[in-house]
């Protein structure tokens, strides 16, 4: 690379190029090796070290082989968290193995509505599906830590119980068979602490979310063995769909607070990377189940949504910067901290190469060459251009992008799985299309990853807040204030070099067009329209569609239909007036909420005058936070609710004579 830039005697550009060249060619190459090795274990199907291989296929769970089943909750859509819950549960039936789990949900949600409709649907839950001896409802009061500090609060609470607990997220679904072997495997191997397993994605109706879809399902297993070939007990955890023993994980996995200031400083956001190498740390193995099926999730269904869960990603991962050096952790667990770190400062080092290469372009039109360099010489110093090795640049990073992919669609044609994925021309298809989305949506989050390491170097923060499921697509509105900057900055930087450069524009013109498209490109693949067409033409087909495995034709039974049946006029979103209203919803809401409190005039006044103004003014009048305060304090709630039901005139609370 050094040897091919122009004008290169003692130039401080053309080494600043070869090194972020050496540097990004070497993260592309990790990759590469690491898909290799996939598909070596994917097309001869032989891996010694693979955790489940040994397992008994039939034999039932001994009764103190118990596990809990955990859905943490931050203001979610209640009803697929409970159909998935549902699911599950009745999974574990078929395998006969429901006296060995428990299912808590663990609910964080700060919405008062999302509160009292997780209580209403958790009990109508538990008597349809008579799971009040295993399935358990909590509301976290405060919500330190996020879901980490939700699954320390369990721990606490009840972790003693069980040997091991399953983390789910709020759209996990697992099948009970799984859930049957990742016990069976702990059983058997005590000197694992973590099993993890590779969700698959399911659902997904915009056309970005299928397409990554699509991507997770095809290329996803080459990828995942080619993890577990390296990493052996060294592997990661991800936070969810995976099983922990639970005696280990409280004793060594405590998660230390960062010294020095927010964002990298303090409580740590991406705590699985972490409690993994804690895990490690302490003698016990973390394990990638590449081989379980069963295991599933769902994905972002836009653009931006993705984006902002990556926003949330980078700042996590840059934590990390602070425990590479810390003591006791191996060395495969601080390579994978640098792993996390360089997933998005990789975009930046990207970016910088750009612009680096952009000056240079720019420079060379303006230096005027020299033939006959200083000091004694017979000949002219003529440039030399070395096409050779431009070619082999060339096509040695193409080899490293796009030859795992390639050499997976061979596999998978060769060994006839393409019929899962709707036949040969539509997979592949429907790869071309996903390499050349994936070719115009690199430089968007190219340009939005560094924009978040720099962010997050600066000292800016951001929340963990809820991730949003809802696939209603992205508006013009929306995308034109979220990419906008991007649109400016590829105009003006493709318009100046298209004028000063030409040539080097055409290297350029596919970083610049994914910039100058991202407003409609953002818009139309959140579409759900253009999603389902794809799907009806046979594009970007899955076996979980193709072939619905039972958990998952399950759930989508389950969410067509409508079990909203109420004589009250309330929606039934609204929570927090169903709980002030309704005798059923007010009665449960009090029984998992009731607590003693000492006696304080000066709170018995403030809670007064709060339900004098709900009274007056209805609930469209209070706050969120009052709102809660009200359904924190069962004798203000009670008070509240029998002077709605005394008042003249309670339209706004949904009751009409």
């Amino acid at each position: 690379m050094y040897h091919i830039l122009p004008a290169r005697d003692g130039h401080l550009l053309n080494v600043l190029i070869a090194l972020l060249f050496a540097t990004l060619f070497a993260w592309v190459s990790m990759g590469f090796w690491s898909a290799l090795a996939g598909l070596l274990v994917m097309l001869f199907r032989y891996d010694r070290f693979v955790v489940t291989a040994s397992l008994p296929k039939s034999q039932p769970l001994k009764p103190e082989a118990r596990a809990a089943i955990l859905f943490p909750l931050y203001n979610e859509d209640i009803t697929r968290v409970i159909e998935g819950v549902r699911v599950v549960w009745r999974s574990l039936a078929a395998a006969g193995a429901r006296d060995n789990f428990d299912i808590f949900i663990l609910s964080d949600s700060t919405s008062p509505d999302a509160w009292v409709n997780e209580e209403e649907a958790w009990n109508a839950l538990c008597r349809e599906e008579d799971g009040f001896e295993h399935i358990f409802y909590r509301h976290r009061k405060i919500n330190r830590k996020g879901k980490s500090g939700n699954v320390a609060d369990f721990c606490r609470r009840w972790g003693a119980n069980y040997p091991y607990m399953i983390v789910f997220d709020a759209d996990s679904l697992m099948a009970g068979e799984t859930l049957v072997r990742m016990v069976q495997a702990m059983e058997a191997r005590p000197d694992i602490g973590i099993l993890q397993t590779t969700p698959k994605s399911i659902n997904s109706r915009s056309l970005i979310a299928r397409i990554q879809q699509f991507s997770n399902h095809l290329y996803g297993p080459v990828f995942a063995a080619g993890l577990h070939y390296w990493q052996l007990a060294d592997a990661q955890y991800w936070g969810h769909n995976a099983i922990i023993r639970t005696a280990p994980f409280i004793q060594h996995c405590h998660l230390p607070v960062l010294d020095g200031p927010k964002p990298l400083g303090g409580p740590i956001l991406s705590h699985d990377f972490v409690e993994a190498a804690l895990m490690r740390r302490a003698g016990y193995g973390v394990w990638l189940a590449y081989e379980l099926e069963g295991s599933y999730e769902e994905n972002p269904p836009s653009l931006i949504d993705e984006l902002v869960r990556d926003r949330r990603w980078c700042q996590g991962n840059l934590q990390h910067s602070k425990l590479v050096l810390a003591k006791g952790f191996f060395p495969t667990h601080r390579a994978l901290f640098i792993n996390g770190i360089m997933s998005y400062f990789s975009a930046l080092l990207w970016f910088f190469f750009l612009i680096v290469s952009t000056v240079q372009a720019v420079a060379v039109l303006f230096r005027l060459p020299v033939y006959f360099p200083e000091g004694p010489t017979l000949l002219p110093s003529w440039p030399q251009y070395f096409s050779g090795w431009m070619l082999a640049l060339f096509t040695g990073t193409a080899v490293l992008l796009f030859l795992p992919k390639l050499l997976t669609l061979l596999l998978v044609l060769v060994k006839g799985g393409s019929r899962a994925f709707g036949g040969g021309p539509a997979m592949l298809a429907s790869a071309v299309f996903e390499l050349l989305l994936s070719a115009l949506l690199a430089p968007v989050r190219m340009l939005y990853h560094s924009l978040f390491v720099i962010t997050t170097l600066l000292g800016f923060t951001v929340r963990w807040n809820t991730q949003n499921r809802d696939a209603s697509g992205t508006t013009w509105l929306e995308a034109i204030r979220f990419h906008w900057w991007g649109v400016f900055i590829g105009m003006v930087w493709g318009g100046l070099i298209m004028i000063v450069n030409p040539p080097f524009f055409v290297w350029l013109s596919p970083i610049v067009a994914g910039l100058a498209i991202s407003i409609p490109l953002s818009v139309w693949t959140s579409r759900s329209s253009l999603g389902l067409t794809a799907m009806r033409w046979g594009l970007f087909l899955t076996p979980a569609e193709t072939c619905p495995p039972a958990e998952v034709a399950a759930l989508n039974k389950l969410m067509r239909r409508s079990t909203y049946h109420s004589p009250f006029r309330i929606a039934p979103d609204n929570g927090f007036i169903r709980a002030v209203v309704i005798p059923k919803t007010f009665a449960l809401h009090l029984a998992l909420s009731a607590h003693k409190r000492k006696s304080n005039p000066a709170k018995e006044a403030e809670l007064a005058a709060l339900v004098e103004k709900a009274v007056a003014e209805g609930p469209g009048g209070l706050s969120a936070k009052e709102k809660n305060t009200l359904l924190r304090e069962p004798k203000a709630l009670a008070d509240l609710h029998t002077r709605v039901w005394a008042l003249a005139d309670a339209e706004q609370w949904g009751i009409v004579c």
